[in-house]
Order: C-alpha cells, then sequence, then structure tokens
C-alpha cells in the first residue's frame, strides 16, 4: 500500500497552489499555500481534510463562482492526479451546502477522469441519496469509462478509505441498477468495480449478493464467470453454501486429503512458512475443488483468530491425484500485528476443512 506522502504528496499540494495560481492574481490562496507544511506527518485521510478546509477558505464561497475556478483548472493538463482529491472534496461540500446537487455531480463527473471522485461522492449521497443516485445511475451510459466506473465504485458499501453512507447499508438493493447497467460492461477497469461492489454488497446481504450472482449466471456474457467469481471470493472463504454451490463448488464426497505438511515448525516474523498437502479424488465423478487455507493467528488474549486467504481452484478426474504447495508469508504488514506463540495452519476445500499443522511463530 502507498504511503500517504506517495500519494498525496507535498509536493503535490505545492503543485495544486500554482496550478490555481496560475488562474489570475485576483485569486487569495493563503491557506492553499500554506498547506503544504500543514500535511507534514499527516495520515492520507488528514491530509485530504487539511487542503480541503484550506480551498474551502480560498475559494468564493458562491458555488457557481466557485466551480467556475475549478473547470478553468480543469483547462490545464497540470491540474490532474492526487492534487485533485481534494478539490473534488471541496467540490461536494460546497454543492451540497448549496444544494446544487446536479451542477455538483457533473462537476464531479468532469473531474474523475482526472483521478476518481468516489470519495467525494459519498458526501452527495450521505446528503440526499435518492437524489444523487438518480443523476449517478445516468452515468453508467457515460462515454467515458472513469465516469461509468464512478458509478459503481462511488456507491460501494465499504469503500475503502471513504466514509459510510447509512442508506447504502440499509438498503443495499437501491445499487442493483447500477450494477445490472454495468456488469458487461466493455470495460475490464468498470467490470472489476462492479466486482468488488458486489463483494461488499455479500457482506450486508448475502442472500442479495447470491441472487443477483445467480440471474447473472443464467444470463451470463463471455466476462461474467469471472467477474462473480471475484465477486463472491469474500463469501467463498467464508464457506457460504449456496455461493459455492453457484460456483460448481460442491460437498467435495470422495475427497481425501493428506497435510498440510509443513515444511519447518518454527518461523520468525519476516519469514515465509512453506507448505504442501496431497489431494487424491477417490469418487466415481469430478471433482471441482475452491481450495483456500487458514491461518489461525495467536491474538494479545492467547486465543486463536481464524485468517482465511485464498489458495487456488482445481479440477480434479475420478480416481486423480494432486500435490499443492504453497508459502504463506509473515512479512510485517500495516493491517496485522502478529503475536508469538503456537499458531496453527488448516485446509478449507469446498468450504470443509480438512487437516490442521501446529507451528511457532516468534517475532525474530
Amino acid at each position: 500500500m502507498p504511503t500517504a506522502e506517495e500519494m498525496l504528496s507535498t509536493a503535490s499540494v505545492v503543485a495544486l497552489g500554482a496550478c490555481l495560481e496560475a488562474l489570475g492574481s485576483e485569486l487569495e490562496l493563503t491557506a492553499t499555500k500554506a498547506a503544504p507544511s500543514q500535511v507534514v506527518g499527516l495520515t492520507f485521510s488528514e491530509r485530504g481534510r487539511v487542503v480541503r478546509d484550506a480551498l474551502l477558505a480560498d475559494l468564493p464561497t458562491q458555488y457557481a463562482q466557485m466551480e467556475k475556478i475549478v473547470r478553468a483548472a480543469l483547462d490545464d493538463p497540470a491540474f490532474t492526479g492526487w492534487m485533485t482529491w481534494p478539490v473534488t472534496e471541496a467540490v461536494a461540500v460546497r454543492a451540497v451546502e448549496a444544494g446544487e446537487f446536479e451542477a455538483g455531480l457533473a462537476l464531479l463527473a468532469d473531474l474523475t477522469p482526472r483521478l476518481t471522485g468516489e470519495f467525494a461522492l459519498r458526501t452527495f449521497l450521505a446528503a440526499d441519496l435518492d437524489r444523487t443516485l438518480a443523476v449517478v445511475v445516468k452515468w453508467t451510459e457515460h462515454p467515458d469509462e472513469h465516469v461509468r466506473r464512478l458509478a459503481s465504485e462511488g456507491t460501494r458499501t465499504r469503500l475503502p478509505w471513504a466514509k459510510r453512507v447509512p442508506g447504502l447499508i440499509e438498503y443495499p438493493e437501491l445499487t442493483r441498477p447500477i450494477l445490472e447497467a454495468l456488469r458487461s460492461d466493455e470495460s475490464e477497469y468498470v467490470r472489476r468495480s462492479v466486482a468488488n461492489h458486489l463483494n461488499d454488497l455479500s457482506r450486508v446481504d448475502p442472500a442479495l449478493a447470491v441472487s443477483i450472482a445467480g440471474d447473472w449466471l443464467a444470463s451470463p456474457a463471455p466476462t461474467t464467470e469471472r467477474l462473480v467469481r471475484h465477486a463472491l471470493r469474500t463469501l467463498i472463504k467464508a464457506a457460504d453454501p449456496k455461493a459455492l454451490a453457484l460456483l460448481g463448488f460442491q460437498p467435495p464426497t470422495g475427497l481425501v486429503v493428506d497435510g498440510p505438511q509443513l515444511a519447518v515448525q518454527a518461523v520468525a516474523v519476516g519469514e515465509s512458512l512453506a507448505f504442501e498437502f496431497h489431494a487424491h479424488n477417490r469418487s466415481t465423478a469430478e471433482l471441482r475443488l475452491a481450495i483456500d487455507y487458514v491461518v489461525h493467528h495467536v491474538k494479545a488474549n492467547g486465543s486463536l483468530a481464524p485468517k482465511v486467504f485464498k489458495l487456488t481452484t482445481r479440477t480434479l478426474a475420478p480416481g486423480e491425484k494432486a500435490t499443492i504447495a504453497k508459502r504463506h508469508s509473515f512479512k510485517p504488514i500495516s493491517t496485522r500485528r502478529y503475536y508469538p506463540g503456537e499458531h496453527a495452519l488448516e485446509l478449507q476445500i469446498n468450504g470443509h476443512p480438512y487437516g490442521r499443522s501446529t507451528f511457532t511463530l516468534s517475532l525474530g
């Protein structure tokens, strides 16, 4: 994951000020010019808020006047990338305050090809969900793939880094028309967003997500199966039987598993744990297998917390045997804290547990 400085860097904030200053000397950019020194050491979200508030302090309070300035900035090719993110946020705040939803959303659509307007869209959605969705659904027919993606990405229930919109969580079916319009989009960029959106829905309403995926598979496009597999990944890891069955992963009757065998019994943070297992289809029917593995991490209180990781899919013919190997990294990451002690590794195939081997993790 990139750092805050790699995204909304101090240099990009300085460049934003230069882009705005080039529009005319009548602009007083006191707060915007001070922002670069104020963002040092802050997180990504904190940086965005600082620059957004600086823009709101410097730019006209009347929405129409602010829009005129932002549209003039769009004529400058240098006005692009992460510097535009706090601009979209400022536009959203000012437009909602003024009740200029349609004008503000139109400007957001024009800004989004420079980076994305997905975060700013949440301000509109939180203020008036129905009014915003009425505009967003029309974006599904927009000629620019960035705007079509914005329709899907900006309305996700669990959009990373973004504020939650309670209405999207309470009424997840509201975004279905957007997904239906975009599920067979010509752009992989857009379809990927649709899959992630449906995956978000699966966390809120699993039955709805499986129902939508089932309808799509009943009348598929060439890209549908791949999209659905990605969209249902969380439910597959959670061993949801309906999601597994929808993708053809039936209870693995006749499957015999030996393992997992671990390469070592102790590993340190920063190292990798290699393991393998043997699978044998002793049935008379072909077996389609969704193979995951579960690492049971030690928590601070000494209890274990399972985390499911995707491994592979495999089809075994009657009587076929297979040996599958994997290395699991214990490289430090910002989203997980490791604790020393006895961990465990377990296989999960078509939602069913197989084998369990323990190992010791040390802090190195």
